[in-house]
């Protein structure tokens, strides 16, 4: 009796790079976007509240930030600068802001006894009458409100370990987009023209089909500001932007500072005073608000730094010598590297602070429009939840369908984006592993029912 051997099946067929792209972009954009939209909501909502900080400054704070009444003559800054150390003895003069228009106050920033990192106090002095407008506890030079509000946004004022939040939301925001990019042309691309591409084609379209129709073309006009943003809210993050906060700066992020290196002190001088500091430093050019620090002891100079924002860019310092009135070194906006003056001008744009008003308004309408596409996300995915009752036609976990040599290269630009951006690193671990757990789980059950 023969018997036959069954025929070998032949293995399927590995997909195409297209197809895979595809399934990855899939799996990324749905399950993704579903665990990490939470954490984008709230993102959009804390920052639609901050980037509108400086007109919440001026409603809280007029009093403090405006004169009274615009004068002919504005006092010495050493006058005004005296009458805030006799409020506050105690405290010691760290810097001065000058007024940064006519109607405004000037800023003088003691620092008050304590242990490290106690707060700041600045005192408004109305540089016309001499007279004490106010007084605020301030970090940074930043006011209270705006310092509360920041914290909001980037840890929801748990402190550091809050920071976490934000950043996984801003480092999974480009992978999240650009997935929705790749979906969205696969299946649009071969069957519509380019106009129902860009534009939402609702027409005859109910239910899920209209609002993929909505989600689609919307999320293609709205990469770009998400990605600008995203990008820019990295550089101020935690772990990705933390490194230029570092010893080491391998991207050359931070702005580059002087050195103020001790001045030689001849017997019997007189230092010159803050008025005559910043008289020269605006004749070396400087414009705007300034921002002025004393010499900490008797051998280092004045600091002035351009503390305006937005365009155009002021950014010069210069350090001065107390004994021989000239200017001992100079830093402009030249001196930034490209790296520098990107993250200078990206952290800007990402505060509403680069181009006034209607950068407000842009990032504004960005947040929105992303609520508005998390909400049409959840709708999709409740209405047609690719998911629900159809484990088993789901694709199989998208590494075992990737040529070696893909995966290879897939693993290795991974990997590089994982030390970039150190927190979508360890979230896309825990994203692998529970999504690999679920979809077998998933497939257990699919097959025994």
């Amino acid at each position: 009796m023969s018997t036959t051997s069954p025929p070998r099946r032949r293995p399927a067929p590995a997909p195409r790079l297209s197809t895979t792209v595809q399934l990855v972009a899939r799996r990324v954009h749905f399950l993704a976007g579903i665990v990490v939209a939470p954490f984008l909501a709230v993102l959009c909502l804390t920052g639609l509240v901050y980037v509108f900080s400086p007109q919440i400054h001026d409603s809280l704070y007029h009093s403090d930030l405006h004169v009274s009444q615009v004068g002919e003559v504005q006092r010495p800054l050493a006058e005004q600068i005296e009458t805030a150390l006799r409020a506050h003895p105690e405290s010691t003069l760290k810097s001065v802001l000058t007024a940064p228009a006519p109607d405004r106050t000037t800023r003088v920033v003691l620092a008050v006894p304590g242990p490290a990192g106690t707060p700041d106090r600045t005192v408004f002095v109305d540089p016309y009458t001499g007279y004490l407008n106010g007084e605020l506890t301030t970090a940074e030079n930043r006011l209270p409100a705006n310092t509360w509000l920041r914290k909001l946004h980037s840890n929801l004022q748990l402190g550091p370990a809050g920071r976490v939040y934000a950043e996984l939301a801003a480092s999974w925001l480009p992978v999240i987009a650009v997935g929705g990019l790749v979906l969205w042309f696969a299946r649009t691309r071969r069957k519509r023209p380019w106009r129902e591409v860009v534009f939402p084609a609702v027409k005859g379209k109910t239910g899920w089909q209209r609002l993929r129709a909505i989600h689609g073309a919307a999320g293609l006009w709205l990469t770009a500001g998400l990605l600008v943003v995203s990008v820019t809210g990295l550089a101020m993050s935690q772990f990705a932007g933390g490194r230029a906060d570092q010893s080491v700066d391998p991207l050359h992020l931070r702005a580059p500072a002087l050195a103020a290196a001790p001045v030689a002190v001849p017997a019997q001088a007189k230092p010159i005073g803050v008025d005559e500091a910043v008289a020269l430093a605006r004749t070396a050019g400087l414009s705007g608000e300034l921002s002025v620090v004393p010499p900490v002891s008797v051998d280092s100079p004045y600091t002035v730094t351009e503390i305006a924002e937005g365009l155009p860019v002021h950014r010069t310092a210069v350090a001065i010598d107390p004994y021989t009135a000239t200017v001992t070194e100079r830093l402009g906006w030249g001196d930034y590297s490209l790296a520098a003056k990107l993250s200078t001008l990206g952290t800007e744009f990402h505060t509403g602070s680069l181009f006034g008003l209607a950068n407000q308004i842009l990032l504004a309408v960005v947040a929105v429009a992303l609520l508005a596409l998390v909400l049409l996300g959840y709708r999709m995915w409740w209405i047609h939840n690719p998911y629900r009752g159809r484990w088993a036609s789901l694709p199989k976990p998208v590494w075992r369908q990737v040529p070696p040599p893909v995966l290879l290269l897939v693993f290795l630009a991974v990997a590089a984006l994982a030390w970039v951006l150190p927190v979508f690193g360890a979230s896309l671990v825990v994203f692998v592993v529970a999504d690999a757990v679920l979809t077998r789980v998933a497939r257990r059950r699919s097959g025994e029912t």
